[in-house]
């Protein structure tokens, strides 16, 4: 079943415990985003992000006991995109809540190679979220199996990347 819409935000809303995403591709081509991406890489001024829908409802899940969370996988240099993320948004989803980790395998070998991006909703549902290799989105999906080996690419994942704010503060591993 593919999610769009309200299918795809009720994920979000509706959670018991957790929503947690992997992340392993070094841009995101978002049509929303373009215009900031364009200036952001023009080093011309962009307004600052500074709250969404998202922040509110990372905040308002955090207060309630939830979790919010997601392991991006990287490389050195950091593409272009990836230094937007980073300044436009990761700062401020951190702020509200959202824990955000990173994992670097510039030298190193990448223990999740071949996991592809998904969304993991309370360990019991997962959302593969299929791209073009440049990083457009074709759709998301629901997968329709055993979810094990996604808690696995998860456990994985949270063991070997370090907190965004100490990654960008100089303390990851590469």
């Amino acid at each position: 079943m593919l999610l769009d819409g309200d299918e795809w935000r009720r994920r979000f809303a509706e959670i018991k415990q957790e929503a947690w995403r992997l992340e392993t591709l070094p841009q995101y081509l978002v049509p929303q985003e373009a215009e900031l991406f364009a200036a952001f890489r023009d080093d011309r001024p962009i307004t600052p992000y500074t709250a969404s829908s998202y922040t509110d409802r990372v905040s308002r899940q955090r207060a309630e006991g939830k979790c919010n969370g997601r392991v991006h996988v990287v490389t050195q240099p950091l593409s272009d995109y990836l230094r937007f993320e980073f300044a436009r948004f990761y700062t401020v989803h951190v702020r509200a809540g959202d824990d955000i980790r990173i994992l670097d395998v510039t030298n190193r070998p990448n223990p999740l190679e071949g996991a592809q991006d998904f969304w993991m909703f309370d360990r019991s549902e997962v959302v593969l979220m299929n791209y073009e290799a440049d990083g457009t989105q074709i759709n998301r999906e629901v997968f329709e199996g055993d979810v094990s080996p996604f808690i696995e690419y998860q456990r994985i994942a949270m063991a070997e990347s370090v907190p965004f704010e100490e990654y960008v503060n100089g303390g990851h591993r590469a």
